[in-house]
């Protein structure tokens, strides 16, 4: 009597077949192995410009271009950056509620970043005692174009200082009379805004410099409005200008270190009272002492 095959014979029969192509192949054949995906790498961060400070009217800001940078521009015009690729930027007491930083990088791409200008309300006085003008309308009309050409000349000046850099320090601390960007009315006719602030102290008070920098003028005779005026180079494009002195302490061409005395407070020129009026300039774009430096010692 014939016997059925074991389950173990069958098993052995069924695993060997003639396969299609000739031979016998294994028909349990195990999964061919996965190779293992590489590891996905994280997308490199899009270039970004820095920038930390005031976003404000009357404000300063100074930041960093992204590396590969070849050209900066504020609203279309080119803004200089040093080789460590900082720069800086301020906004004038009037500037509109918007503006736009690019760097063009060297591969052709552009990085924008977009900048809201925060308003601010401004101060009026009325100093309804005192003229426009402190000396006759003649006179004055003679005078004022070449002082003006002086000190266009002196904000003109490319000193190469690195003052910008620094925290500024108050050249002199005291009352504050008059804040940046007010506005007097003089005899009931408006006059410009105010360009500085002016700190009340008396004369003979030193003044001293705020920052590192070059003196690019200091007047060897009173201007009308601004007396004794020196102004100093603190390096890409922002100024100091100090009205009013009494005396002035240094030379044209000479560089100043950030703390050194540099004149005294006094009540030249168009001056109610001795005060020093400290104005600070980007390029054409007047800004703020008092966010620069900061609040004035011994009134937090």
């Amino acid at each position: 009597m014939l016997r059925s095959p074991s389950a173990a014979a069958l098993l052995i029969l069924s695993a060997c077949v003639p396969s299609p192509q000739g031979g016998s192949t294994a028909l349990a054949q195990a999964a061919p192995a996965r190779l293992p995906r590489p590891a996905a790498t994280a997308p490199e961060p899009a270039p970004r410009i820095a920038l930390a400070g005031e976003r404000v009217q009357g404000g300063m800001a100074i930041g960093t271009v992204p590396t590969g940078t070849t050209a900066l521009f504020l609203d279309g015009k080119p803004i200089p950056f040093a080789p460590d690729r900082r720069f800086l930027i301020a906004f004038d007491r009037d500037a509109g509620p918007s503006a736009m930083l690019v760097a063009r990088l060297a591969d052709g791409r552009e990085v924008r970043e977009p900048l809201a200008i925060a308003p601010r309300a401004w101060n009026i006085s009325r100093l309804d005692r005192l003229p426009k003008y402190p000396v006759p309308a003649p006179e004055f009309e003679r005078r004022r174009p070449a002082e003006l050409a002086q000190i266009e000349a002196a904000r003109a000046k490319d000193t190469g200082a690195q003052g910008w850099r620094q925290t500024f320090l108050w050249p002199t601390t005291g009352r504050i009379s008059t804040l940046f960007g007010s506005q007097r009315i003089y005899a009931g006719e408006p006059g410009a805004y105010h360009s500085g602030i002016d700190i009340a102290r008396p004369t003979g008070t030193p003044v001293l410099a705020p920052a590192d920098g070059v003196v690019v003028l200091a007047a060897t005779a009173p201007f009308t409005l601004e007396g004794h005026l020196l102004m100093i180079d603190h390096g890409m494009g922002l100024n100091s200008a100090f009205m009013h002195l009494s005396r002035i302490d240094v030379a044209v061409g000479q560089q100043v270190r950030r703390g050194q005395t540099i004149g005294a407070v006094g009540a030249s020129g168009r001056a109610t009272g001795p005060h020093l009026h400290w104005g600070l300039k980007w390029r054409d774009a007047r800004i703020d002492p008092l966010l620069v430096a900061g609040p004035m010692p011994g009134n937090n």
